[in-house]
């Protein structure tokens, strides 16, 4: 099976709300709110993230990852002068835990390697795939609260 990207467009937004949404409902569960009510919250939540994306990182590919051209998640990496930024990255939950995501990472380590950049994200101390990250060689170089700030540094082996 063959992973792709392409940029996104209007036409993916309900796509990519749908991804936003399945990042977030380990945490809305324990919630007594109703469906309505949870699906209201997530729409809300994603159309603040998307604007706030689009709007502060002008110059990021804002990417549909696919799989036989049937899209799968989302990455959204900026290329700047100094690093290489995973704004986000997601796939749906039936991708997670296949070697998806660990292979995106490591071609982005083979770029990142060859322009001499760290690869950096920001990651929720709860979210799931900071193990992944951690296996992959990223460290925390900053405690951000809610989220750890982590770099994979050059490396000569990608």
């Amino acid at each position: 099976m063959t992973v792709t990207f392409r940029h996104i467009c209007s036409d993916d937004e309900a796509f990519l709300s749908q991804v936003y949404a399945s990042t977030r409902l380990d945490e809305l569960a324990v919630t007594d709110w109703t469906d309505e009510q949870k699906a209201a919250f997530l729409q809300m939540q994603f159309a603040a993230q998307h604007k706030f994306y689009q709007e502060n990182y002008t110059d990021t590919d804002f990417l549909v990852v696919l799989q036989d051209d049937t899209p799968i998640g989302r990455l959204y990496v900026a290329r700047w002068k100094d690093e290489i930024r995973i704004v986000d990255i997601a796939l749906l939950p039936a991708y997670r835990g296949t070697g998806i995501g660990a292979t995106i990472l490591r071609d982005l380590f083979v770029e990142a390697d060859a322009a001499g950049k760290p690869v950096r994200i920001h990651v929720e101390r709860e979210n799931p795939a900071l193990r992944l990250y951690q296996r992959l060689g990223f460290v925390m170089i900053e405690d951000k609260g809610v989220y750890l700030f982590m770099e994979r540094r050059v490396t000569g082996d990608g």
